[in-house]
């Protein structure tokens, strides 16, 4: 007698499931709240309500009020999202989750290619490595002395006769 699987027996394969398929975020610097929510799989307003349950995810807002997440609150995103409908976490528990892996100095899973995560720190190294060099070179143009201000050269012609004539005969 085989038993028909029930939809309690195969929620731990959906969850698994759903965990690893985050998607990829686009390489930009920030993101409107209907990018986050396509990318995140979510509506704006579960956005909107996550932003007052969750200290960790607040938004820039633009002057004009529109909200403009940077790739980290992303990733927070992501991680709440997974940690709410992926693996059954309560508001309360995932909020305890999100800080404690805080506290561990564990951040949530990039979805970046091990490709990627390579270019990205070689960039950022090169980067820094550049800003460092330009800064040693204006530390060193700020250690240096003063040069002295250039002296005046004496005429080189003395008015001799001052006779009361323009022209010297």
């Amino acid at each position: 007698m085989t038993r028909t699987p029930t939809a309690l027996d195969m929620a731990p394969q959906l969850s698994q499931k759903r965990a690893q398929e985050q998607p990829a975020i686009p390489d930009r610097l920030y993101f409107k709240i209907g990018d986050v929510a396509r990318i995140c799989g979510v509506e704006t307003y579960v956005l909107r309500f996550w932003e007052s349950q969750f200290p960790q995810l607040k938004p820039n807002k633009s002057g004009t009020g529109q909200r403009l997440y940077r790739r980290r609150e992303v990733e927070i995103a992501l991680e709440i999202k997974k940690l709410v409908h992926g693996e059954g976490y309560t508001l309360a528990g995932a909020r305890q989750a999100l800080t404690q892996m805080r506290r561990a100095g564990r951040q949530p899973a990039l979805p970046l290619s091990e490709a990627k995560a390579g270019k990205s720190r070689d960039s950022v190294a090169a980067a820094v490595g550049h800003a460092r060099a330009e800064l040693r070179d204006i530390a060193g143009m700020l250690a240096a002395p003063e040069p002295a201000p250039p002296r005046r050269r004496p005429r080189a012609t003395a008015l001799r006769d001052l006779s009361g004539s323009l022209f010297p005969s």
